[in-house]
């Protein structure tokens, strides 16, 4: 079992809300967490993963906002300070990832290089 350990990321009460109406509407099951992580790829070499998913085995486990927070533990090294928010403008609708490991962002917002 993966343990609880101090809390790597922020989620604004924007995104917490935000994601509480995503769970409810899609119906995601409550044994299911939010999986917060880094994938290969996007236009700066990496980009965000986040969406409901199980537990998995290399998976840390951290208690953020009301939400079980999945992420892997060689995920940390690029995400620990990032602060997840919901944004609702005239240009954009979604969540943004204000992360102070990137060292370069895209203008779409989801994918950096570190």
């Amino acid at each position: 079992m993966a343990e609880i350990t101090t809390q790597p990321i922020t989620l604004t009460d924007t995104a917490i809300k935000q994601l509480q109406r995503i769970m409810e509407e899609q119906e995601i099951p409550q044994d299911y967490g939010l999986r917060v992580g880094v994938k290969g790829g996007g236009c700066s070499g990496f980009s965000y993963v986040l969406g409901f998913d199980t537990l998995k085995e290399k998976d840390e486990v951290h208690e953020i906002g009301g939400f079980r927070v999945f992420m892997e533990k060689s995920h940390a090294l690029y995400l620990v300070g990032m602060e997840i928010d919901w944004v609702e403008g005239l240009n954009n609708r979604g969540f943004s990832f204000n992360n102070p490991n990137a060292s370069e962002t895209c203008g779409c917002g989801t994918s950096f290089s570190a």
